[in-house]
């Protein structure tokens, strides 16, 4: 299947192709669309998740931001974007990436950055 047939039948109005994620220990790969929509402003974390779900998608982990920034940087203003992920250490943390130089960090889940919205679909 050619990607101009792949897309013609997989791809949703109002989404970009990313690329391609794989699975690691077990888990399926799959292909990483995103979404155009856009928050009006910034979001603090949990605001940043419902607004993600709310327009049919989850907010990226850090992978597909890594995907995102190398495939589709030119879909980002610059700056800090919220990613899925809590620190492992202290929930009251997540990471974030920053679309000007592809740095990742992590903030306290109360400040307002910027989000985007994927969605995966499985490749079976």
């Amino acid at each position: 299947m050619s990607k101009a047939q792949f897309l013609a039948e997989r791809q949703r109005p109002g989404e970009i192709y990313a690329g391609l994620i794989l699975g690691k220990d077990g888990q399926p790969d799959y292909h990483l669309f995103l979404l155009e929509a856009k928050p009006k402003a910034p979001l603090n974390w949990t605001d940043s998740n419902k607004w993600a779900a709310s327009v049919g998608g989850e907010l990226p982990n850090r992978c597909e931001q890594s995907l995102l920034f190398a495939n589709r940087k030119e879909h980002f203003d610059k700056g800090w974007y919220w990613s899925s992920e809590q620190n492992a250490h202290d929930g009251s943390y997540a990471w974030m990436q920053y679309f000007n130089d592809g740095l990742q960090d992590d903030i306290h889940k109360s400040h307002k950055y910027r989000a985007r919205a994927v969605r995966r679909e499985l490749i079976i």
